[in-house]
């Protein structure tokens, strides 16, 4: 299974092409390609659910895919659609409160991720407490994977310490992050091999222990 070249192919037009009447002119590419990525993350699903106790079969791929149109209500940009497909997998679809994987879709710019983005302020100050409870752990599970905690995605963070933190704590830059995300870059060529779901799950088995210690972290 893998990402079709049509499917890349239809996204580089698009990004060329950012309107409605090319959109509806090229409904049927477009189609095509939203098919080949359902069939992708339904297929993506399932071998997650043979790592992650959070993921299960019954998750629709439908209920993960971000839609493809923009809302330009309040953006300075006004064109109409996303020149990439995404999709957030857990057990509650793209709107989960709580650790999921994220898979992202666009040409020279896919990644694949795994974490908590925006946590709610209960699960928030929970992770925030456990890691200043016992940083070693989070060393640990990262290490686990391959990482180490710079690479934790900086991308979210606060310049002030949060609530209840001394800006001399040693663990300070971390308990900044407002989101704890990994991120694994993906090439073209990535996703168009015909083993690409088994090259991401092998990115997800490095994921794998930092999202549980997320959900440890949270209780769930």
């Amino acid at each position: 299974m893998s990402v079709q070249k049509q499917t890349m192919a239809f996204l580089k037009e698009l990004k060329e092409n950012n309107n409605r009447d090319w959109f509806q002119s090229e409904r049927q590419q477009y189609d095509n390609a939203l098919a080949n990525v359902k069939e992708y993350i339904t297929s993506l699903i399932a071998e997650l659910s043979s790592i992650d106790p959070h993921i299960n079969t019954d998750i629709q791929a439908g209920r993960c895919l971000f839609r493809i149109y923009r809302d330009t209500r309040f953006s300075k940009d006004k064109t109409p659609y996303k020149t990439w497909f995404s999709a957030g997998i857990s057990v509650d679809g793209r709107k989960l409160e709580g650790p999921e994987y994220y898979f992202h879709i666009e040409p020279g710019k896919s990644f694949f991720a795994a974490g908590y983005w925006r946590p709610s302020k209960a699960h928030l100050d929970a992770i925030r407490q456990e890691i200043d409870y016992n940083r070693q752990e989070l060393d640990e599970v990262l290490a686990q994977g391959g990482w180490q905690v710079e690479d934790l995605s900086t991308d979210d963070k606060l310049k002030r310490p949060p609530a209840g933190y001394d800006a001399q704590d040693p663990n300070i830059e971390i308990l900044k992050l407002k989101s704890f995300i990994l991120y694994q870059s993906l090439d073209d060529k990535d996703l168009f091999r015909e083993d690409s779901i088994a090259h991401v799950v092998s990115v997800a088995k490095r994921f794998y222990p930092f999202k549980r210690y997320i959900h440890q972290a949270i209780d769930q």
